[in-house]
C-alpha cells in the first residue's frame, strides 16, 4: 500500500512538472496597428504599443523563435544605441526596449521591434523562463488611420488611436 502511494505521489509530481515545463509565450505582432499581443500558457496576457521598422528598414514578417537573449546590448551599427532586454529572433533583428517611448505606436526603427523599457523587461523575463513563438504579420502601409480598424489582422481588436503630429496635420488637416 505504501509503495502504491509513493508511486502515485511521484506520478503526480512528474505530471505537474511537465505541465509547468510546457508553459509557452505566444508573441503576436501586428505591423499595421503597431501593437503586440503577448499571451502565456500560464495565463498572463498583455497588449502593448510597439515601434517597428520604418519605410526602407522593414521588419521581417513570419513565424520565429528566440535565438538569443541579452539583458543589455549596444548597437555598433547605430551609434552604440542601447537595446535593453533584447530578444533576437532573426539575424540582427530583435525585440527590445527603447528610450524613445514617444514613437511607440508608429514605425520608427531600423527593423527591430521596440517596446517601452518596462514592457521589454516583462517580456524578456517571460521568454527567458518559458520560451516563445514570435509571429509578425501585417505591414506599415496598412495603417489603422486609413481603415478605421483592422478586423482582418490578429490584433484588430486592440487598435491604438494616436493624436496627429503637426507634420501629419500639415500634410492632410482633414484626415481622421
Amino acid at each position: 500500500m505504501r509503495s502504491i502511494l509513493k508511486f502515485l505521489l511521484a506520478l503526480g509530481v512528474v505530471l505537474v512538472a511537465q505541465t509547468h515545463a510546457f508553459a509557452y509565450v505566444h508573441i503576436d505582432v501586428d505591423l499595421g496597428s503597431q501593437t503586440m499581443h503577448v499571451r502565456s500558457d500560464s495565463g498572463a496576457a498583455y497588449d502593448w504599443p510597439i515601434s517597428s521598422g520604418r519605410s526602407g528598414h522593414l521588419t521581417p514578417r513570419g513565424v520565429f523563435r528566440p535565438r538569443a537573449l541579452y539583458t543589455m546590448v549596444h548597437s555598433a551599427k547605430y551609434g552604440n544605441a542601447p537595446m535593453p532586454h533584447s530578444i533576437f529572433f532573426y539575424g540582427q533583428y530583435a525585440i527590445h526596449g527603447t528610450n524613445a517611448v514617444g514613437n511607440l505606436g508608429s514605425p520608427a526603427s531600423h527593423g527591430c521591434i521596440r517596446l517601452s523599457p518596462a514592457n521589454a523587461a516583462t517580456l524578456f523575463a517571460m521568454v527567458e523562463s518559458q520560451g516563445a513563438q514570435i509571429r509578425i504579420v501585417g505591414s506599415i502601409e496598412s495603417n489603422i488611420a486609413h481603415s478605421g480598424h483592422r478586423a482582418d489582422t490578429a490584433l484588430g481588436y486592440a487598435p491604438i488611436h494616436h493624436a496627429k503630429t503637426l507634420n501629419q496635420w500639415a500634410r492632410d488637416p482633414l484626415a481622421r
